[in-house]
């Protein structure tokens, strides 16, 4: 027994200071009572304090309830009862005890009280409630309080209202270091690395005093931009105020190399930290693991488990190759069933990320039975299996998960809209589209920079190319990947010099061009005729920017000289390339060859892509079609013959059209549609119309062991075709119809719909696998170039 001897009431404050468990404290408690001093207001509060310690909330309620039975509780009392509720997940409980405070005592909230309420109604997430509290810190004069207004900051943050956050930082007299973490720390909880930097540079021109806790938390931040420079310069701050040597400073450095791809200067770091723990530890497991090392993140993973037995759901999140998974699928089953044996499953982080990689390596049904099977699925779950969906091409099933999730009322984030909109974009599905900015606009979800850009695309992709100008230009604040999305959607449209213009406005407004630019700007000089300019700019970024061609840049190059016309000096161009050309290069002088009708470059490319890629049953088809324009048959179907051989199966064309939201796919002869008798009958009665004014079916690609009427028949029942009939036959006259193919469309296709515009006086939209073609009265936006 710990009491021998008679006790007074500090002794009693020390030994409740002191006590280490529950039931040590309760011991504590029976002496309170036993020596009368349970009416001692200091000694019950520090009691109440240090019950909320331990979890035992129950308890140190029904100690305030008997202390308001004797003794009316004081403010610090009150104080202690308000924060501990709220620390112990008890917020609306915190919340009442605040309103019996004001209502039921003369006493008056001090500026500790807003600090703890703000923080029951931050973990409420009631923005009413929290603006009625912001307003009474007003009334009282506390608003501009360093604790209160660091409350309400965090609050505000959590609640997603970043301009009130700022007004509330703002209007704080002098803030001081734990204003300022406040504030950076909360920009980094809801991934605010931009703007955590700026405040951080606000912090240090204004002489904010800054310690090595601001350190941690920007280099959190710039880890999170992948911003090396600026993580050496927060690393120089570190060591001029030394506080570069802190564990977690040393910690964050790691973190901070290692996501820039630095990972020697990350192990070197790593090193200096003297007793790393989980949290340093988990980082370089991270790092290595982002950095492609998997083996040395699996070795230390071992002596992590083997040295402390105990690893965390940050360790496992940081072993799973998220950013390099290809030829790890074995690693990541293994890393399933470990988590399966030690129950860790359950924690959505890991299930997440295991989602999101079996995603990745396009196995969607394990991550689909692991989304299904998961108890607690978050925001972040619902979005790695809409973006897997998404990244796979199932845009049907993206879609579907997208709705569902809104029936149950799970509220989507920014990541969920931009996942939701690329699937709208892939499958032309419009209406959805305007649904979802319909429900941006109304504030469902987080309207910043990325949705913005996913609607520019969404917009471009689904062929209205004006909505997404407007959009753009009411955009205060543009990145690269914003100007990316607007160039390469006048690269879509075939807008050459439209693309050429923004260029120009994107390197006035001094934002750096990247990889992704140069290539949208070439595909938008190829698909004009925009030979010169796009030679110029393919030159300045390579020799006045140093800027590194990729496969991708060199293939649209080549398409650009090939598809003008220029095939010499096409050829001339992949001879004089400082890297041996691959099948992207060849396949683009193939499909030159195709529309120029040259047939000894055509076999010269073929054997190149027969030779690389074998497997590729596109070339094969093409170099087919290019023997059957030259009416060389009998080596069009030697070509033919080998692909029957190989077992290669050509991609089937399908067209899309969407009727009153609902979306119908048709495939070449199609005859599953319950509407295909009126279908075949509209297109006969169009054919009949166009024959009369000149049209003349194009059947010089088609086999050529048939028959010339068998010819006409093959591609007069073309997928875009049995759609266009359908959209005329379910429309109103005079609008708009839209339709998208999975492949390019034939040449027979493109006459026969600007004829169609012609005489049925429409506006026809289609989207082909490279391109948009906008046909209005018997002219197409291509110009025949496409």
């Amino acid at each position: 027994m710990i009491f021998r001897t008679i006790i007074n009431k500090n002794s009693i404050i020390t030994l409740i200071k002191n006590s280490k468990t529950l039931p040590q404290l309760n011991q504590i408690h029976a002496q309170i009572i036993l020596n009368n001093f349970s009416n001692h207001l200091i000694t019950s509060t520090k009691l109440t304090h240090k019950l909320f310690d331990f979890q035992a909330t129950n308890q140190a309620k029904n100690l305030f309830k008997s202390l308001t039975k004797t003794n009316p509780p004081d403010l610090f009392l009150y104080n202690v009862l308000i924060r501990g509720l709220s620390q112990n997940g008890c917020p609306l409980d915190s919340l009442l005890a605040y309103l019996e405070l004001r209502e039921r005592t003369l006493l008056e909230p001090d500026n500790f009280t807003y600090l703890f309420v703000v923080s029951a109604v931050s973990a409420l997430g009631c923005e009413k409630v929290g603006v009625l509290i912001h307003g009474h810190a007003l009334i009282s004069g506390y608003a501009k309080d360093c604790y209160a207004g660091s409350g309400l900051v965090d609050m505000y943050v959590n609640l997603g209202k970043i301009e009130d956050a700022y007004k509330v930082f703002d209007g704080i007299a002098e803030p001081d270091t734990v204003a300022w973490n406040t504030m950076i720390s909360s920009l980094v909880k809801i991934s605010f690395f931009h703007e955590c930097c700026v405040v951080f540079r606000d912090m240090v021109r204004k002489g904010g005093r800054f310690d090595s806790t601001t350190v941690a938390v920007v280099l959190s931040a710039v880890a999170g931009l992948k911003d090396l420079r600026k993580g050496v310069m927060i690393q120089c701050v570190g060591i001029k105020v030394g506080c570069d040597l802190h564990d977690y400073v040393l910690t964050g450095l790691v973190n901070v190399y290692s996501k820039c791809g630095d990972i020697l200067s990350a192990e070197l770091l790593f090193g200096l930290i003297k007793k790393p723990d989980l949290v340093s530890c988990n980082a370089m497991i991270a790092g290595f693991s982002l950095s492609g090392d998997i083996k040395s993140a699996i070795r230390l993973f071992k002596e992590l488990v083997c040295s402390r037995g105990r690893v965390n759901a940050s360790t496992v999140v940081g072993l799973i190759p998220v950013s390099c998974p290809f030829r790890h699928l074995d690693l990541l089953r293994s890393i399933h069933c470990f988590c399966l044996k030690s129950g860790m499953l359950l924690d959505p982080s890991i299930s997440t990320a295991l989602i999101s990689v079996y995603c990745r390596l396009n196995e969607i049904e394990l991550g689909k039975r692991l989304f299904d099977e998961s108890p607690e699925k978050g925001v972040a779950a619902w979005n790695a299996m809409i973006s897997g969906y998404a990244q796979n091409g199932l845009t049907e099933p993206a879609i579907s998960l997208f709705k569902e999730m809104q029936r149950l009322d799970i509220h989507p984030n920014s990541v969920t809209v931009t996942s939701i909109l690329s699937a709208c974009a892939q499958l032309g599905a419009l209406s959805l589209g305007k649904w979802v900015h319909d429900l941006i606009k109304k504030g469902s979800f987080d309207w910043n920079i990325y949705v913005s850009t996913a609607l520019i695309d969404m917009y471009a992709k689904c062929g209205n190319i004006a909505e997404a100008r407007e959009l753009f230009n009411t955009m205060e604040e543009k990145n690269v990947v914003t100007w990316n999305a607007m160039i390469s959607a006048y690269g879509l449209h075939g807008l050459g010099h439209e693309a050429l213009t923004l260029f120009e406005e994107m390197l006035n407004s001094k934002v750096t061009p990247s990889g992704v630019t140069l290539l949208s700007i070439l595909y938008a000089c190829s698909h004009s005729g925009l030979v010169e300019e796009g030679q110029k700019l393919y030159y300045f970024m390579v020799n006045d920017h140093g800027f590194t061609p990729s496969a991708e840049h060199y293939a649209c190059m080549v398409d650009l000289l090939g598809r003008a016309g220029q095939l010499k000096k096409a050829v001339e161009f992949l001879n004089s390339m400082p890297v041996s050309p691959g099948t992207a290069e060849w396949g683009a002088l193939l499909g030159a060859c195709m529309i120029h009708k040259n047939t000894d470059l055509a076999r010269l490319a073929s054997d190149k892509l027969f030779e690389l890629d074998p497997g590729s049953v596109g070339h094969y088809v093409l170099l087919s079609n290019i023997y059957s324009v030259d009416r060389n048959y009998s080596q069009a179907a030697s070509v033919r013959q080998t692909v029957k051989k190989q077992n290669l199966a050509k991609t089937p064309g399908c067209t899309l059209i969407e009727v009153d939201g609902q979306p119908h796919v048709f495939t070449s002869s199609d005859q599953s549609h319950p509407n295909a008798a009126a279908i075949y009958d509209k297109l006969e009665e169009i054919m009949g119309k166009m024959k009369d004014v000149g049209f003349q079916i194009e059947t010089t690609t088609a086999l050529h062991d048939v028959e010339d009427e068998e010819k006409e028949l093959m591609v007069t029942v073309h997928s875009e075709k049995l759609a266009i009939a359908y959209g005329l036959i379910t429309s109103e006259p005079g609008t708009e119809i839209r339709i998208i193919k999975n492949l390019r469309v034939c040449l027979d296709c493109h006459n026969f719909t600007k004829f169609v515009s012609k005489i049925t006086e429409r506006v026809i939209t289609v989207r082909d696998a490279n391109r948009f073609h906008h046909f209005t009265d018997g002219v197409c936006s291509c110009k025949d170039y496409w």
